[in-house]
């Protein structure tokens, strides 16, 4: 071996060596919990961390999540309707690349051989899927080829329709039975379903919580609100329309479902404290797309609504937490994406990724501890065909 050879030897041993001795730094004692909290057609003005919220909104929950976190205040959905954005979270691409452009396309699945956000993880998580999925149907059931517990979860409480569900019947939307809830690949029988929906996904993730603590997990809760139909417990909608009578029927039911919303994220992240898991849980909070005009959702002083490419269609309310790791309390203005949440996980916990695995998004961690000032150079939007706004 020549003197070239050894030196280059030399300077490979050393960066080995710094990797393995940084490793621990980066990961911690242990590996993170990872919470991501999806809610369905929020408007961007319809949580009250915006100044530009219009008084009937109140979200003291989210409000606190968002100062105890970091706020990113250029933040993006990959797509301007439900599915086309799951699509792209699971697989940390854009989603036109699997065919998915519409929230048919990602209603009807794509290639359920393609590995998706659990399947990334360290074989000691545990995960589940809670609430909405619309990421393929049960039209093959038994077999469920496009189910959660096929596409590398360990457990689940969701259904498995178009987008819509009723918020107080098993059935979907207008009484069909095309979107029955699973638990696991069971599904449930009116026996088995009591509730308001927003309120029994988030029972059924604080049980998780309960459940998991002593373990690392993933808990992803894809709330179905404030998504139509409008629905909220009648002493909820009375109580907004007599506090703001100027608002009209729809607008006091949306109010009053993303009360229960808010109630929600609250119990979620209380149920992290209370657990003492708080501080070392990766939590990520954003909507699917910009808010419905349909449910007369406020976007504030944004263009557009769901269904549109302008801001208001694409524009999330986002905020990361992770205690452990970074100081919270901030906003950070550099636009980010929803197809980064999937490599910043897998940055946070240093997994491995398959020998010519590739993701369009990309890890948000250097942004948020200062070890980088930019971020993505470019983003990408397309529908499809045009279509009306939602």
């Amino acid at each position: 071996m020549n003197a070239k050879t050894r030196k280059i030897r030399r300077k490979q041993w050393k960066c080995i060596l710094g990797i393995v001795m940084i490793a621990p730094l980066l990961r911690g004692a242990e590996p993170p919990n990872i919470v991501i909290i999806l809610t369905d057609d929020q408007g961007y003005a319809d949580i009250s961390f915006n100044p530009d919220h219009p008084e009937e909104v109140a979200t003291p929950h989210m409000d606190e999540l968002a100062r105890e976190g970091v706020f990113f205040s250029q933040a993006y959905t990959s797509g301007h309707v439900c599915s086309p954005t799951r699509a792209g979270l699971m697989l940390g691409r854009y989603q036109q690349r699997v065919g998915v452009y519409t929230a048919g396309d990602g209603g009807r699945g794509f290639d359920p051989k393609l590995p998706i956000f659990p399947s990334f993880l360290p074989h000691e998580y545990t995960s589940t899927a809670i609430g909405k999925w619309h990421l393929g149907l049960d039209d093959d059931y038994p077999q469920l080829k496009w189910h959660a517990l096929n596409r590398g979860f360990s457990e689940c409480y969701k259904f498995m329709g178009r987008g819509g569900h009723d918020y107080f019947k098993l059935q979907g939307v207008n009484g069909s039975d095309y979107a029955p809830v699973y638990r696991n690949k069971k599904r449930l029988t009116d026996n088995e379903y009591k509730g308001y929906m927003t309120t029994r996904l988030t029972e059924e993730a604080v049980d998780f919580i309960g459940r998991e603590k002593a373990n690392p997990f993933f808990l992803y809760l894809a709330y179905n609100a404030v998504h139509a139909p409008a629905q909220a417990p009648r002493e909820d909608i009375e109580r907004y329309k007599a506090e703001f009578p100027g608002i009209s029927e729809k607008r006091a039911t949306l109010m009053a479902m993303l009360y229960h919303l808010d109630l929600g994220v609250g119990a979620v992240v209380k149920k992290l404290k209370d657990e003492n898991l708080w501080q070392n849980t990766l939590l990520f909070f954003l909507t699917d797309n910009g808010g419905s005009k349909a449910m007369e959702a406020n976007n504030g002083s944004l263009r557009g609504f769901k269904g549109s490419l302008h801001e208001g269609g694409i524009r999330t309310p986002w905020i990361i937490s992770w205690p452990e790791k970074f100081k919270g309390g901030r906003t950070i203005n550099t636009p980010v994406s929803s197809i980064d949440i999937l490599p910043t996980v897998i940055d946070a916990t240093s997994i491995m990724v398959p020998e010519g695995t590739q993701f369009d998004g990309k890890s948000i961690l250097p942004l948020i501890t200062g070890q980088s000032g930019s971020h993505h150079t470019n983003m990408f939007w397309n529908s499809g065909p045009p279509k009306e706004e939602w």
